[in-house]
């Protein structure tokens, strides 16, 4: 699959949790506590970059879309940009990175919000046109060639080389974890990696696991469950409304404003959710300054508002009954109000609190008190 090379990184704020030991089933895997940190987090930040930041137009998927259905639209766009005869695979020596500047953004998803960064790998288990899997597939994924000489090795050696504190598994919506192997090697990274007690993982890791198994649920891109679940969850989204990737034919209007970047922070995070965004770099790993700005936006927003969102919990009420302006989130005894529009003659009214006499209420821009 072509969306192999990424890097996602979180705000971390705390340890992870020890464990027991974990078999090879969902009942039992399912069973393990989400590391801490990764709740008290709240805001993350995806990073797509890979081979498909060559050609940079249509989407991530430039390869599947180039041998399958927009074939003739692909086709068009590569004979007008690169030699005859090319091929995927030449775009290769292209993904130069050569402005690839990794302090510059660990500093610039600092300031969009993500304060002491750990970082995780994005893996896709399937690849579109790799020969061992198309055989695979072929057999009704009663073999598992791929799997084994491939996929699973890269899986072990990506958490013994790097430590990963997370693990954003994709790619699995052909064929069953039995094929994956996915319930095997959940078990082995809970139980013996050098990462067991921290690592965090999401659903992704078999045809049937979206929002049933893993750590934390995607469920599906951009996802928005509009209600508390019980589980912990998470809503990826994209700068870039139309691709993951860096696209050079993107227009100003499919790019997302500050404002709805927001609201869909503060939704997420009153349903319990984390927000993760997503930028595209360029191949010479240049985060283009209209993504910069949309982020650094973001973290001018989460300076003076941080204290309602991260390790914040969902109050008894999500938002306000009279309106979808109004978002709640708490901690403790504390709870936050969150409003997105400038509330009609200034005079906010709240129909779901109940004050007391002793009751203080704070705004945290102007740091101000009243009293009930």
């Amino acid at each position: 699959m072509a969306r192999a090379a990424l890097l996602w990184l979180w705000a971390a704020l705390g340890p992870g949790l020890g464990a027991p030991r974990y078999r090879p089933v969902w009942d039992s895997l399912d069973a393990r506590p989400l590391p801490a940190w990764f709740d008290r987090a709240k805001v993350g930040v995806f990073v797509h970059w890979g081979v498909f930041s060559v050609p940079a137009w249509g989407s991530e998927w430039f390869w599947w879309h180039w041998r399958g259905e927009h074939r003739a639209d692909y086709e068009r766009f590569v004979r007008r940009r690169f030699p005859p005869a090319a091929s995927y695979a030449d775009f290769a020596p292209q993904f130069t990175a050569h402005d690839f500047q990794p302090r510059e953004w660990a500093r610039l998803f600092r300031r969009a919000g993500a304060s002491n960064i750990r970082y995780g790998l994005y893996h896709s288990l399937l690849e579109w046109f790799n020969p061992l899997y198309l055989s695979d597939k072929e057999n009704g994924f009663k073999t598992q060639n791929f799997v084994l000489k491939k996929t699973m090795p890269e899986l072990y050696d990506l958490v013994l080389k790097y430590k990963p504190d997370l693990i954003w598994s994709d790619g699995d919506w052909e064929a069953p974890d039995s094929y994956w192997n996915s319930t095997s090697f959940l078990a082995w990274l809970y139980n013996d990696s050098p990462v067991k007690d921290t690592v965090v993982v999401n659903d992704r890791w078999c045809n049937n696991c979206s929002c049933r198994h893993g750590g934390f649920y995607n469920c599906a891109d951009k996802y928005k469950p509009g209600t508390l679940l019980a589980h912990k969850w998470e809503m990826c989204s994209s700068i870039d409304k139309l691709s993951w990737g860096y696209r050079s034919n993107m227009h100003i209007d499919e790019i997302m404003d500050i404002a709805s970047i927001i609201e869909e922070l503060v939704q997420t995070v009153s349903f319990g959710g984390n927000y993760l965004l997503n930028v595209g770099p360029t191949k010479e790993g240049v985060i283009v300054p209209i993504f910069q700005e949309r982020l650094l936006a973001l973290g001018r927003w989460l300076d003076t508002n941080e204290e309602a969102i991260y390790e914040s919990k969902p109050w008894r009420v999500q938002m306000e009954n009279s309106t979808e302006t109004v978002w709640y989130t708490s901690k403790g005894a504390v709870v936050y109000a969150i409003f997105l529009t400038w509330p009609q003659n200034s005079v906010l009214k709240l129909s779901s609190p109940t004050p007391s006499p002793a009751t203080q209420v704070r705004n945290l821009k102007e740091k101000d008190l009243m009293h009930f």
